[in-house]
């Protein structure tokens, strides 16, 4: 599962809600919630940032951190 999807699963269970309470709330789909929370590795950055900006976050460019660093 990748930190992003791990992420947005964690803020949508802090903020008590269901997966079909947050496709609701952000104008997604159920199904790619779904996807994403699955660790779906290929989708739309603006759809990502759809969802990410009910926690206040967006998806930017930044470097690559390494764990073996």
């Amino acid at each position: 599962m990748s930190s992003l999807s791990q992420l947005i699963k964690a803020k949508r269970k802090q903020r008590g809600l269901t997966q079909h309470d947050l496709a609701l709330k952000s104008g997604l789909g159920l199904r790619l919630i779904r996807e994403i929370e699955q660790g779906k590795t290929s989708m739309r950055m603006d759809k990502v940032n759809q969802l990410l900006a009910l926690f206040g976050m967006e998806l930017i460019p930044g470097t690559k951190i390494y764990d073996n660093e």
